[in-house]
């Protein structure tokens, strides 16, 4: 059973999400504060966290992070801050998905949906491929540079890393991404592409201003160049 940590400090939000979610067959474990969130994730690991960012003690931004030091796990998002700059912050720090109040359940069912979809997605069998100084092992989902130094991506970096790399040489649309990675409900959110290709770039790419192997395509979409 997928054990999912949903971290709020508005008790109602609390009850009506552990409700919902334990009436669709998730385990729910919650936590009102963001010191309670990373004592509660390091006890009973989840296997996906659903955050709010303005949380009472800590920054939902500094949650991601502390979880991030540790752990590969979705995290998605709720929140009231509409504005792009967090949305930026949270995506930077390593969220997968965000949401903003005031959010239908169905439709956080559907993100976390997508995302369990992604986190269930075989790997078919491929060599090792290089970016830059990184090789990248799709099967095992690891990627070290040549000092053997081990890089860590997080679940939707991963994907759409991944999506690329299938497909060398040959240009993946955006639509195309965003309906296999996120799901066929996104069809606009090109900002998402650009942040996670920008993230991988700086973990990846030796020159991230100037890329040789995650290339974008204006207007069109994104090719991996081996």
């Amino acid at each position: 059973m997928t054990r999912i940590l949903v971290v709020d400090d508005e008790p109602q939000i609390l009850r009506a999400l552990r409700i919902n979610l334990r009436a669709r067959r998730y385990d729910v474990d919650v936590a009102g504060t963001g010191a309670a969130a990373l004592k509660a994730a390091a006890s009973h690991p989840p296997d996906l966290v659903v955050l709010d960012l303005g949380l009472p003690d800590i920054d939902g931004v500094e949650v991601i992070r502390g979880l991030r030091g540790w752990t590969g796990v979705p995290i998605i998002v709720l929140s009231g801050r509409a504005g792009s700059v967090d949305k930026v912050a949270a995506l930077d720090a390593g969220a997968d998905d965000y949401v903003t109040k005031p959010f239908g359940v169905e439709e956080l069912l559907a993100r976390i949906r997508a995302v369990t979809r992604r986190l269930g997605t075989s790997s078919e069998a491929v060599p090792a491929l290089r970016i830059g100084q990184h090789t990248v092992d799709l099967a095992d989902h690891r990627v070290w540079r040549d000092d053997d130094t081990e890089v860590k991506l997080t679940p939707t970096q991963w994907s759409v890393l991944e999506k690329l790399l299938r497909h060398p040489g040959k240009l993946v649309s955006q639509r195309q991404l965003l309906h296999d990675v996120w799901g066929p409900e996104y069809q606009n959110e090109t900002n998402y592409l650009r942040q996670y290709l920008a993230q991988l770039r700086r973990k990846l790419e030796d020159d991230p201003a100037r890329p040789r192997h995650l290339i974008t395509e204006p207007g069109m979409g994104y090719r991996y160049r081996p």
